[in-house]
């Protein structure tokens, strides 16, 4: 029982950091794992989907009261997402992860700079794209977040307000609101293939779906209330914690 109470916590704090400014995964995979370690990894990883994807739609859905939505950047990117993290979920236990996360960490740490030192960045939209280059970039860009969020998944909502604000020129709203549509397509596609493969634990996964919702519904009042110069704030502390979160697994693991 006691596992299932931290469990639920975890995940109302997740789904409130994630509402934000993404990266609630890198709270709930780890504590998850750490709070039931006798079951698989790809168990795990495939319950976990379970509260991802609730407490994103439900965001989604508050977003999308305040924020216009482009649907043909939306689309591109959420279904090359889509495909790819089924890809990555197929591989999750095929690839050694200890590959990928150095470089990560080295673009994360970039990410930090760059939003620390541009004190613009996030807080105006701006686009200097024509349409069909933007849906290009999107595409491309949702094939290789994608994979990534099927194969490890922590930290994929914040990379994809990254693209969005980066290279495509969102607001943070604007950007975090996108972000969520895309992060249900790749949660959906991973469910797909854990449910097929029976890698989901419903007992868990259900109670704390709950949970991540309540703690999403509070996230995204509370960015839509503050602001873009707020979320530019939290999203610094995100990526500060994502950029510790995996130096600790590549330096003292």
């Amino acid at each position: 029982m006691y596992e299932l109470v931290l469990l639920c916590l975890v995940a109302f704090a997740a789904g409130f950091i994630d509402a934000i400014v993404g990266g609630g995964g890198l709270l709930q995979t780890p504590a998850t794992l750490l709070i039931l370690p006798h079951y698989p990894v790809a168990t795990l990883l495939g319950t976990t989907k379970i509260p991802s994807i609730a407490g994103t739609s439900l965001a989604a859905f508050k977003y999308s009261k305040q924020v216009k939505f482009n649907f043909k950047v939306l689309i591109a990117c959420a279904c090359a997402a889509f495909c790819t993290a089924l890809l990555g979920a197929f591989l999750v236990s095929r690839i050694d992860n200890a590959v990928i996360k150095p470089v990560i960490l080295v673009v994360l740490i970039l990410v930090a700079l760059y939003t620390y030192f541009n004190k613009q960045f996030g807080i105006h939209q701006e686009k200097n794209h024509s349409v069909k280059k933007q849906v290009l970039v999107a595409a491309l860009f949702g094939l290789i977040i994608g994979f990534y969020d099927g194969l490890i998944g922590p930290g994929t909502g914040s990379f994809l307000i990254l693209v969005f604000i980066a290279v495509l020129g969102f607001d943070f709203i604007g950007a975090s609101a996108h972000a969520k549509i895309v992060n249900i397509a790749t949660n959906l596609a991973a469910i797909i293939y854990f449910s097929y493969t029976g890698h989901i634990l419903f007992q868990y996964a259900i109670p704390m779906a709950i949970f991540n919702v309540c703690g999403a519904y509070f996230g995204t009042k509370l960015a839509l209330l503050k602001g873009n110069k707020f979320v530019r704030v939290f999203f610094l502390i995100v990526v500060f914690g994502t950029i510790l979160r995996f130096a600790y697994d590549i330096l003292l693991k």
